[in-house]
């Protein structure tokens, strides 16, 4: 599990380094042509990589969650990178989730258990937006 854990934290870094590819420091403002390339890249080559790995997992598993027959911490993070995707890139994840059809019914599953959906629907969760990890430029997901 630690290993899974490990991997989608390295699609938050990829997610996140996509709008910010020269340093993050910079302005996305300052470094547009390269989140623009740098961005193409996440879409077409790595996201599916990450999200074939993951739904390999959840097919070969056959559970419904990434790691043995239970709910866990994976899974939640797993939820949020979907999230966090669908935001950013809604194009993008509209067509990749067609193709890795694991990835929706787990985002739905946790989504649904009682106490992540009284969370989800109270004023606690903080919208994504455009200062925080998962970002949405339209320009960055045709």
């Amino acid at each position: 599990m630690h290993q899974l854990q490990l991997t989608i934290a390295d699609v938050v870094a990829e997610s996140h380094d996509a709008h910010h590819p020269i340093a993050s420091g910079l302005y996305y403002e300052d470094q547009k042509a390269e989140a623009a390339r740098r961005t193409e890249n996440l879409r077409k080559e790595r996201l599916p990589k990450y999200l074939s790995y993951f739904d390999g997992i959840l097919a070969r598993n056959g559970t419904g969650y990434l790691a043995g027959r239970r709910f866990s911490y994976a899974d939640l993070s797993l939820f949020h990178v979907v999230e966090g995707l669908r935001y950013a890139f809604p194009n993008a994840m509209d067509r990749l989730e067609r193709k890795y059809r694991e990835l929706r019914p787990l985002h739905d599953r946790v989504a649904k258990r009682p106490r992540i959906a009284a969370y989800l629907a109270s004023g606690r969760r903080q919208p994504f937006n455009t200062e925080g990890i998962f970002r949405h430029y339209p320009e960055l997901d045709p």
